[in-house]
């Protein structure tokens, strides 16, 4: 049985038959099914793809102003934003690690869930993400490379072969991974928090529309803390991309403490935003094709009478 968490159908609540009623006909398919995934999967990359597109200018000149902080100062001119969200792959292992906890663990270990969840969802996909990631980078930090990834990757493979493209996966997984838990675990609790002690109601009660106004809160609080945890490396895969022979504690001991971090107060702006939009819109894919959107956790029954809490 699929067990209870933000995101994950609460079971051993007091829906005797919630799971039957849970998958009415007012949702499009099973939660947890192959149609769920590949929904979810569509939501991820249309989130993304819609904001990514929009910032894509202003990407361009973060990553120039990192590499050339003396030519790009304004903070206007620091905006970012950094890798693919990973929806799909986080409702698969969301699932997954919550079934192999089972639903007392579960509940009681949502937070490392999501965590875990999140990490293991960014590392696969990073693997596939690097190539492009080094690719664009380079375009991007060194005028007159190349205007196109078909014209750029023979070109960095020539001079460097494989290992143009994978020099950066490890700076990237430092820099994607702590971006992609934040997003997800911190969105998960921040959610449960606002129905639990700031929206007047229950979620239940409360219209779709309401419903995303309070993931747009989430998910601009989570941006918040994922733009923190996350531009330090951020800054060295920058470096990193445009430099040859160069590695990435070379490049992080030449920033130094200070370098690292400049451009954060804006990135926090842009990164809470981005992220907020995209949760939004992952959100609002959800209701447009009907898929389930189980409620935040609840303690299970079971656990309430190992505790005592019930009468």
């Amino acid at each position: 049985m699929l067990c209870g968490l933000g995101g994950i159908i609460s079971c051993g609540t007091t829906h005797t038959h919630g799971v039957s009623l849970f998958f009415a006909a007012e949702y499009s398919c099973e939660y947890g099914s192959l149609k769920f995934y590949a929904l979810c999967g569509f939501g991820g990359v249309l989130s993304c793809g819609l904001t990514h597109t929009a910032v894509v200018p202003l990407d361009l000149v973060k990553c120039r102003m990192q590499v050339d902080p003396q030519k790009y100062k304004s903070i206007f001119n620091g905006f970012s934003v950094t890798g693919l969200c990973k929806f799909g792959f986080y409702e698969v292992f969301k699932i997954l690690y919550g079934n192999m906890l089972g639903e007392e663990n579960a509940y009681l270990w949502r937070t490392s869930l999501y965590l875990a969840a999140s990490a293991s969802a960014e590392f696969f996909a990073d693997i596939a993400l690097a190539p492009m990631e080094a690719a664009k980078v380079r375009i991007q930090t060194q005028p007159g490379y190349a205007n196109t990834l078909r014209q750029a990757v023979p070109k960095m493979f020539g001079e460097e072969g494989i290992w143009a493209f994978y020099k950066g996966v490890a700076p990237l997984w430092m820099r994607q991974i702590p971006y992609t838990m934040m997003k997800f675990a911190c969105f998960e609790r921040t959610v449960e928090a606002l129905y639990k002690y700031v929206v007047p109601k229950p979620r239940s009660e409360c219209s779709k529309g309401e419903q995303l106004v309070v993931t747009f809160v989430a998910g601009y609080i989570a941006g918040v803390f994922c733009a923190i945890v996350s531009h330090p490396a951020d800054s060295v895969v920058s470096v990193l991309n445009k430099e040859k022979g160069s590695s990435a504690s070379q490049v992080l001991m030449r920033l130094g403490f200070k370098g690292v971090w400049k451009g954060l107060f804006a990135r926090i702006i842009m990164i809470g935003t981005l992220t907020a939009l995209q949760w939004f819109i992952y959100d609002s894919v959800k209701v447009y094709f009907r898929l389930p959107r189980p409620p935040p956790p609840e303690m299970p029954e079971s656990l309430k009478k190992k505790l005592g809490l019930t009468q």
